[in-house]
């Protein structure tokens, strides 16, 4: 099962959080105090690994403490709803509900360690409508009068016609469970006494007196979630959660007796147990076993003996060393190799020695061709490569599939190592997804900053999380959230300068992510085939545009390509940059009614009616008419979607913008450049075709 979002109540800091989506990759962005951990440690608690338990004077709120510590089993700290994927059809016949509502699960725990399980798809009905039991009530008629009956039977036939028609023309609202009784007592009273053995018309009036049975169960039973086969079918395909806060940073010199005995050990503190748990993926990872080394570099004990050693035992000690000197020359070139592919920051090289009871790290690159000891190097260097081997072993090994929760990764290592961390987890999330906390900008990616959520603390002091990144802090509070997130936001606009890319400059975050998703697949088609990178820095509007352009034009006063909405806003702002900043250049304003076919149009105009109208199905549930059934693929989407939205009493949040864009961008990846039709391509290839055309134009 996938875990796709989760939300933290009651839990120290946290009141309320939200709701969190989560990605393959997810990072938690905040200042320090903010809270960041204490949204990982309740997730972390609803299914943990190892330990994980529930301390009541640490986790609950100091200001509901005697409340929830009187009432435990009312108080839930913890929610996350988990797509089910194949084990939906299994889930699906166990419950009793059809596969789209078992596809998603939400669990939830409460503080005094019980689990209750819903499946928020799944709508229990208190009424049946009564067209469904006109229906039936319908067939029956029919199927009744087409069926020949027995000459003994015509009675029975006529007088079951009339008490039907009476039962139709009676059902005029929906039906309750006492409702369906009274109907199922008229429909058996029709039947004899002693009907005929060959009847026909006998087992079609049990058929429907066995609908309603079934129409009365579904409105009755109780519910699925709070049945004990049921919760523990979901747990048991729960993914596990790893939490950590220390990785155990390796000493350059470990004595391997103490190794071999606090491997063994369970009573060790928190540090001593991370760097024990560091150690002995170590020794994994290279191939070795510390009782092993410690066993070949044995020298012979004369005291114990009390002789000198045969010339046999010489022998037999000194091939012992020279087997543990092939082991450790093995197992230093791999470790070199592999951890060359993750640490970009320089070429290492490592060297393994043992010495008697000690087992020593060197570490010499380029730059420093001699020999230091690990302990000697960079806190970052003994970070990484610390983190490095804990999580390649254990996210292959005991925890694969589990879900890894980083608390303040890397911060010890430069921002280029940061950013180097930030495709680390890229390459771990094949195995498990990370959700990770930070308050660096350079632990988010520019291209993926829709991986990234903004932790801050709220105007009554708890914390909260929002995907909105250009969210404000209410007033009066701390900004260190919002400048922590505005600043990975600004390292796109630095990488498109530092780096060398193409930077076109957008009006928001939403179109951020349909113009990237886009020019991944025609790259991936052999459509375009940019000499730079093309980056999409939003300028938070079209109003913005200016200050963000002036900004991105480089060292040689380069203007970047701009491209604007076709609508009021937009076509406001093209006239002001080919007045002012882009006199002359006018060429790099682009604007979307140039690819799209009609005016007023929008970022959004140049996806597919069909594939967005299907987004926004997906994303509201609630409607009576869907707006794949009434969008204009001719006309300008987003005010269509308004219009619905108002039509069917929908309150569009804030930024749904933003959040229909996410949702496209993933459907777009998913099905490929295959999915859609020649002209949807052809108008891509034109748009992309001008922006890379403009910008070579002009160099």
């Amino acid at each position: 099962m996938r875990l796709t979002q989760f939300r933290v109540t009651n839990f120290r800091s946290v009141d309320d959080s939200g709701w969190i989506e989560v990605d393959d990759v997810t990072a938690l962005i905040g200042v320090n105090e903010s809270g960041k951990t204490n949204l990982l440690a309740p997730l972390w608690k609803l299914n943990p690994a190892r330990e994980g338990e529930i301390q009541p004077t640490s986790d609950y709120p100091k200001r509901t403490f005697g409340e929830i510590r009187d009432n435990p089993e009312a108080f839930c700290f913890i929610e996350a709803d988990f797509e089910t994927g194949e084990y939906k059809v299994e889930l699906a016949k166990l419950v009793g509900i059809c596969e789209e509502a078992a596809a998603v699960t939400r669990v939830r725990r409460y503080f005094d360690g019980e689990y209750k399980i819903t499946f928020p798809r799944f709508e229990r009905r208190s009424l049946v409508p009564v067209s469904e039991v006109q229906k039936a009530l319908t067939e029956l008629k029919e199927d009744v009068a087409s069926i020949g009956a027995l000459k003994k039977e015509e009675d029975f036939k006529d007088r079951l016609q009339r008490d039907v028609d009476g039962l139709l023309e009676y059902m005029a609202e929906d039906a309750d469970a006492e409702e369906l009784d009274r109907l199922n007592e008229s429909l058996a009273g029709c039947i004899p006494p002693e009907p005929a053995k060959t009847s026909s018309l006998v087992p079609r009036v049990q058929r429907t007196i066995e609908q309603f049975e079934g129409m009365r169960g579904e409105i009755t039973a109780e519910e699925p979630g709070n049945r004990r086969d049921v919760v523990d079918a979901v747990l048991e395909r729960l993914p596990k959660f790893v939490y950590y806060s220390n990785y155990g940073n390796l000493d350059s010199e470990i004595y391997l007796p103490h190794v071999v005995e606090n491997l063994k050990r369970h009573d060790l503190g928190a540090k001593e147990a991370a760097k024990a748990r560091t150690l002995r993926v170590l020794f994994k990872f290279v191939g070795l076993r510390a009782e092993e080394i410690l066993e070949l570099g044995r020298d012979f004990d004369q005291r114990q003996h009390g002789r000198e050693p045969s010339l046999e035992e010489i022998t037999e000690i000194a091939e012992k060393k020279r087997v543990r000197s092939i082991l450790l020359r093995s197992a230093e070139t791999k470790l070199t190799q592999q951890f060359r592919d993750w640490w970009r920051q320089g070429d290492y090289r490592f060297e393994l020695q043992a010495d008697g009871n000690h087992f020593r790290i060197w570490v010499s690159d380029d730059r420093r061709p001699d020999k230091i000891e690990l302990e000697s190097r960079s806190t970052g260097l003994q970070w990484f490569l610390s983190f490095y081997l804990v999580f390649l072993v254990e996210s292959l090994g005991e925890h694969r599939d589990a879900v890894l929760l980083l608390d303040e990764p890397g911060l010890s290592l430069h921002p280029l190592a940061q950013r180097d961390l930030s495709a680390f987890f890229d390459n771990l999330s094949g195995t498990n997804a990370i959700i990770y906390t930070a308050h660096s900008p350079f632990l988010v990616d520019a291209d993926r900053i829709d991986r990234a959520r903004k932790v801050y603390v709220a105007g009554d002091g708890t914390t909260k999380a929002t995907s909105n990144l250009r969210h404000d802090e209410e007033e009066g509070q701390q900004s260190g959230a919002a400048y922590a997130v505005h600043s990975a936001l600004g390292l796109s606009v630095a990488e498109s300068l530092l780096i060398g890319c193409q930077p076109v400059v957008v009006e928001g975050a939403s179109d951020q992510h349909y113009l990237t998703a886009i020019k991944s697949l025609l790259i991936a088609d052999g459509k375009i085939t940019p000499r730079r990178e093309l980056v999409f820095p939003p300028a938070g509007g079209a109003k913005t545009t200016r200050i963000v352009a002036s900004i991105l034009t480089g060292r040689d006063e380069s203007l970047p390509v701009v491209l604007l909405d076709g609508d009021t806003q937009g076509s406001s702002m093209a006239r002001e940059l080919a007045r002012g900043l882009y006199a002359g250049e006018s060429g790099k304003i682009v604007s979307t009614d140039s690819f799209v076919g009609f005016a007023q149009s929008e970022v959004e105009d140049l996806m597919p009616a069909k594939l967005l109208s299907e987004v926004v199905d997906r994303f509201e549930r609630r409607p009576e008419v869907l707006f794949s059934d009434i969008v204009k693929a001719d006309e300008p989407v987003v005010p269509q979607i308004e219009a619905w939205a108002s039509s069917q009493n929908i309150e569009l949040p804030a930024f749904w913008k933003v959040e229909l864009a996410k949702r496209a961008k993933r459907r777009l990846l998913d099905v490929g450049l295959g999915y859609f039709d020649e002209e949807t391509v052809g108008k891509w290839v034109r748009l992309f075709s001008t922006l890379l055309e403009t910008e070579a134009a002009v160099r």
